[in-house]
């Protein structure tokens, strides 16, 4: 369990109701400047009261700098000008290309690094240095569970961001390539197919997930609709599976991520030659999929818009239908 906590809760999915709500107060101050790379204190713009678990927090209306731990995709989402992040984030494949004038913070965030960025806003999952943080720039703190999927998301930071308008479309192109990715598996697969979502550690350990908890849980129940395994449930965004007990949780379609660090293998190996492995309906019809981990773990609505085409095409491909 300790673990797994890791993973989730650094890169996982997010559950729970949100306190962080901005008020409507505004104060209006003198107009920012043009330079590029000045320090916040030389570039006094308009402020707003915003709420958070701290206290209020007085931030831009219009950040132009942002620094971040855990909500690199989050912030990318909406257009933010993103100018650090902690050192994963630069291994998620769907935000390579946005990271390009994004510099390694830390994590946590090195105070010192932040410094150096001369951010105007900085927003953290974790407040191991709030602080700190806070003495360099307006500092957010979001814990990890504010939001509970992607429209919640894409909200909550699209107004942190000042720009809801950005958020609305996004939510509108989600919404756009689900249905689109619905239309394209009709008739492929049965209205009755189970579609589960499995990880494999380093450890040989089995978990089973939600639709909230990463591995592209959002994408294939909450967008494509897919049906999860009977014995799974929302309720369980994670579970952890003894082989003995997962032909009860197997699903008509399988999809498995292995976290092996060190790329040891001999875990999957051992999976795959397992013999109640070999039973499972999945394997006898070919629908087991075996995932890239940094590809699947990811959740922020990025990675999640982008999971939707790339589960409907294994889908597709696996039926001779691509």
């Amino acid at each position: 369990m300790m673990l797994l906590s890791v993973f989730v809760t650094a890169c996982g999915g997010t559950n729970n109701a949100s306190s962080n709500k901005p008020t409507a107060t505004t104060e209006a101050t003198t107009a920012p400047s043009t330079e590029p790379t000045a320090a916040p204190e030389a570039s006094a713009a308009e402020m707003r009261s915003y709420e958070t678990t701290k206290g209020t927090v007085q931030i831009p209306v219009k950040p132009q700098r942002i620094i971040t731990d855990y909500y690199g995709g989050e912030l990318l989402s909406v257009g933010a000008n993103v100018v650090g992040v902690e050192p994963s984030t630069f291994d998620n494949p769907f935000l390579k290309d946005l990271l390009t004038n994004t510099q390694d913070v830390g994590a946590p965030v090195n105070a010192e690094k932040a410094l150096e960025l001369t951010p105007d806003l900085i927003v953290v999952m974790y407040d191991d240095n709030y602080d700190a943080l806070s003495k360099i720039a307006p500092t957010i703190h979001i814990p990890y569970g504010t939001a509970t999927n992607i429209y919640e998301t894409v909200k909550l930071f699209g107004d942190i961001v000042g720009v809801p308008d950005k958020a609305e479309q996004f939510i509108a192109d989600f919404e756009k390539k689900a249905a689109e990715g619905r239309e394209k598996l009709k008739g492929v697969v049965n209205e009755n197919d189970t579609f589960g979502i499995y990880e494999l550690t380093d450890k040989g350990e089995l978990w089973t997930f939600g639709n909230n908890a990463g591995r592209g849980g959002q994408a294939l129940y909450n967008a494509l609709k897919l049906k999860m395994p009977t014995k799974n449930s929302n309720d369980n965004q994670t579970l952890q599976l003894s082989m003995e007990l997962l032909p009860e949780y197997a699903a008509d379609y399988m999809f498995l991520t292995t976290y092996d660090p060190d790329k040891k293998g001999d875990k999957l190996k051992e999976l795959k030659e397992s013999p109640v492995w070999n039973g499972l309906d999945a394997a006898k019809n070919d629908h087991l999929f075996y995932n890239d981990f940094d590809t699947y773990y990811r959740y922020d609505p990025i990675a999640i818009t982008a999971q939707i085409d790339l589960f409907v095409d294994m889908i597709l491909e696996r039926n001779g239908k691509k």
